[in-house]
């Protein structure tokens, strides 16, 4: 039972991973397309993972600022709920202070134990994602002219970056904090 879960999550991952493909390919229609589809299936339901890293690139995929935004929440939403199923001993260090209000989040507590197990393993991938998500919110509501929301979130980005490894992409992630920092304070 639970090698037919991995299996399935696994599938899950895969088929995000080729939509990922297609948009970093250029093909931001069909990218959209097959996350729709895929959002469709998770449903509310789905592993907080899975809509958490779904409603991330999902956001990439949108033509106007506001739509990014709402999916953008929603990646947000994903992980402090994923973050709230790993208990008082979870060091997200993201705090009350980073709660988003956000749409698409699951009702707390339905979950059945193994599938808090499951989720809590995830934990250390959303952690990663954090100072991400972070950052992309800022860039959607400095792209919607409310400067004081990106620094919020830039702040909290910064803040997260410390989680993230001295690699490729903590170092990517930490420039793009950098360059969007500048680009926020010269205005």
């Amino acid at each position: 039972m639970v090698e037919r879960q991995q299996t399935s999550e696994d599938a899950v991952m895969t088929r995000i991973g080729q939509a990922v493909m297609l948009l970093h390919g250029g093909d931001r229609e069909e990218a959209r397309n097959r996350f729709g589809a895929l959002w469709t299936e998770l449903g509310t339901d789905g592993a907080l993972l899975h809509r958490c890293t779904l409603a991330h690139y999902m956001a990439d995929t949108q033509d106007d600022p506001g739509d990014e935004l709402a999916w953008d929440l929603r990646a947000l939403a994903a992980a402090e709920a994923l973050r709230d199923t790993g208990g008082p001993g979870d060091a997200s260090g993201q705090g009350d202070a980073s709660r988003s209000r956000g749409a698409g989040q699951p009702g707390g507590g339905e979950e059945a134990d193994g599938e808090r197990a499951a989720e809590h393993r995830d934990l250390p991938a959303v952690r990663a994602f954090y100072p991400s998500l972070h950052l992309n919110l800022a860039a959607d509501y400095l792209k919607l002219q409310r400067p004081d929301a990106a620094r919020i979130h830039l702040r909290r980005a910064r803040a997260a970056a410390v989680a993230l490894a001295d690699d490729g992409y903590g170092g990517g992630v930490r420039a793009a904090i950098e360059r969007l920092e500048l680009r926020l304070w010269k205005q």
